[in-house]
Parts: C-alpha cells; sequence; structure tokens
C-alpha cells in the first residue's frame, strides 16, 4: 500500500524537474536571464503624448534608436513612416514647429531638449534622465498607429580613479 502512494508523488516531484531539463536542453538561449539594457524592442503609439521607453540614461550615455512601422497625424494625411508625413508643420502648438507633423521625436528627462529621430538616429546624453518619444503633433485624437523602436545604449566611459 505504501509502495503505491510513492510512486505518484514521486512522479509528482520528478515531472516539473525533467520537464525543465528538457526545456533547457532545447532551448538554452531562451532560458538566460537578461539585463534590462538587453530589452530593446519598444512600442510607441501616434495617439498618446510623451511616451517613457523606460530607459534612463547618464550623462554621457550614447544611444542609438530605429524605428519602423506606420502611423498617421492626420486623416488628411495617411499612414506614413517615422519619418513623418511630407508636411511641414507652421503651428506653433506642435511640440517641434517647422519639421513635418508626425515624424518621431525623442527627449532626454522630462524638460530635456527635443530631437528629431526620424527612421534613427544616435544620441549622447547632455543630462541624466529618462529617454521620451512621441510623434510631432499637438491634436492626437485623430492619430492612429504605432512605431518599432529598437534601443541600444552605450555607457559613458566611466573616469579613472585619480590618485
Amino acid at each position: 500500500m505504501i509502495r503505491r502512494a510513492l510512486g505518484p508523488l514521486l512522479w509528482l516531484g520528478l515531472a516539473p524537474a525533467l520537464l525543465c531539463a528538457a526545456g533547457l536542453a532545447l532551448r538554452p538561449d531562451t532560458w538566460a536571464p537578461r539585463q534590462a539594457a538587453d530589452r530593446s524592442t519598444l512600442m510607441v503609439y501616434a495617439y498618446r503624448q510623451w511616451q517613457s521607453t523606460g530607459l534612463d540614461l547618464e550623462q554621457g550615455d550614447q544611444v542609438t534608436l530605429r524605428a519602423a512601422g506606420q502611423w498617421q497625424y492626420s486623416p488628411y494625411v495617411g499612414l506614413h513612416g517615422p519619418e513623418g508625413g511630407g508636411k511641414p508643420v507652421t503651428v506653433d502648438t506642435y511640440p517641434m514647429p517647422g519639421l513635418d507633423g508626425g515624424v518621431l521625436l525623442g527627449r532626454i528627462g522630462d524638460a530635456g531638449e527635443i530631437f528629431y529621430v526620424g527612421r534613427g538616429t544616435t544620441v549622447v546624453a547632455a543630462q541624466a534622465g529618462r529617454l521620451y518619444l512621441r510623434i510631432n503633433d499637438d491634436l492626437l485624437g485623430d492619430n492612429m498607429g504605432q512605431l518599432n523602436i529598437t534601443a541600444s545604449v552605450l555607457s559613458a566611459p566611466t573616469p579613472e580613479p585619480t590618485r
């Protein structure tokens, strides 16, 4: 009777371990721990204000951004990529007047200087802060679509201690 009860209990204990071992043997790369810096695929939506990327940069860090996808800032312009809709903006209420409406913009910190991202760019952080992205538009209610963003950060070199 005791042997009969131990059999199922033994399998309940061994089965999860065997499944984990098989999973590790078949796909070891997906089971490896990942660093936060490795998570570089982001989504930016056309109908939202400044969107946090979750990337906190230090002064001197170099961030490279690449964008793909389609969105629109106006139904009159239609869908376009992160480089914008081909119509320069003359309205001062846009985040970056003078550039095309619908371009992808970036900013480091809550009040950092706005910069052009478009299909891609590399910038060096002038100050520490979180990286934010958004569309160059002032009225977001008629926007649609999203962009896939890949980001990679190269940390600023640490100064050698003085002796």
